[in-house]
């Protein structure tokens, strides 16, 4: 179970997209969505299909210059 504190957090915190979405319960909605972001960050190493790679600027885009 999440901390209680950081859902009440998070829940005060939606981003734009998430409160479009629509809920009756942000509590709720908020909950789920640190769940799901610790069950990725959990199975990152496991499941490399859900790893996200942390790269800079610089390494994410090449710019021409040689």
């Amino acid at each position: 179970m999440i901390d209680d504190d950081r859902v009440t957090s998070r829940a005060e915190e939606l981003l734009p997209e998430e409160l479009a979405a629509g809920s009756d319960d942000p509590k709720a909605q908020a909950e789920a969505l640190l769940e799901d972001s610790e069950d990725r960050e959990h199975y990152r190493e496991t499941a490399p299909d859900l790893r996200i790679d942390h790269r800079t600027s610089d390494e994410a885009a090449a710019t021409g210059d040689s």
